[in-house]
């Protein structure tokens, strides 16, 4: 499968104290791989991002993380119409925007699960997803992750990752941060905890973040950060100086350079 670009340029702004958000995208099958089970949308419309990274036999994984891509969107698109009515139990504890991407990837999980357990085919297929959803007028940034694909901030010239990863490693970590390297090592280093379409409902992540001009958010699969260091993605995405199209073929490029093991897919994002 070949690679998929896509650039879209910044919105004129309409609301108060906005900011422009010029973003890129590109997904790549790898070297060793048969399928890309990695999906990807930029929906300007709602200023969300997304990155989704399927995982199940035959074909499961490619349909869940299309179906997490697809639902999500989708209920963007049905509710925040003036007439729209939410579909599910709003929390009061949340704020509206955290509270849409929450209930968003709670109905994705629910529909993955359902086709999970009614298609033969698609059993136990499962997907990561992180979304960057961002109030231009309030100057914020909403990350929400299930999984471990990751979002990060490159700002003043340091890279700092903005979600956890959901697996068995960081999991043990949490319980026990004295953990010896040599106990750490011992771990299997790809088994995720948490993941869409698994159980019939799931936890999801939300972080705000306060925008401030000069931001790069990046989202991605593990197929980069599993092969390529934040320190070297820090190091591309400074040489590429604002062009992001660049970055993300270069990103592409070092993961499949560092062996191509995995699906990879990014998202870059700038506050201009």
């Amino acid at each position: 499968m070949p690679s998929t670009a896509e650039f879209i340029s910044p919105s004129k702004p309409t609301r108060k104290r906005p900011v422009s958000v010029p973003a890129a995208a590109l997904t790549d099958i790898g070297i060793h791989r048969e399928h890309n089970e990695d999906t990807y949308a930029c929906l300007e419309a709602h200023n969300l991002y997304l990155v989704a990274d399927g995982m199940g036999g035959h074909l499961g994984g490619e349909v869940a993380s299309q179906m997490a891509i697809e639902v999500v969107q989708s209920f963007f698109d049905d509710t925040m119409r003036p007439d729209a009515t939410l579909p599910l139990e709003f929390d009061p504890s949340r704020s509206l925007q955290e509270s849409w991407l929450a209930m968003s990837i709670e109905e994705a999980n629910r529909q993955i699960f359902r086709r999970s357990m009614t298609t033969a085919s698609m059993h136990g297929m499962g997907t990561t997803l992180v979304a960057l959803l961002l109030d231009r007028a309030e100057g914020l940034a909403y990350i929400s992750h299930v999984g471990d694909s990751r979002a990060y901030r490159i700002r003043d010239g340091r890279i700092e990752q903005l979600t956890r990863d959901h697996s068995l490693i960081n999991d043990y970590l949490r319980i026990m941060p004295n953990m010896s390297q040599e106990a750490i090592d011992m771990l299997p280093d790809n088994v995720i905890t948490r993941a869409l379409g698994i159980e019939d409902t799931v936890i999801v992540d939300i972080r705000v973040e306060e925008l401030k001009c000069g931001d790069v958010y990046l989202l991605c699969t593990d197929g980069l950060s599993g092969q390529v260091s934040d320190a070297r993605v820090l190091e591309l995405m400074t040489e590429c100086d604002g062009d992001l199209p660049r970055a993300a073929e270069l990103l592409v490029r070092e993961s499949n350079l560092a062996g191509g093991y995995d699906n990879v897919t990014v998202v870059a994002v700038a506050i201009d």
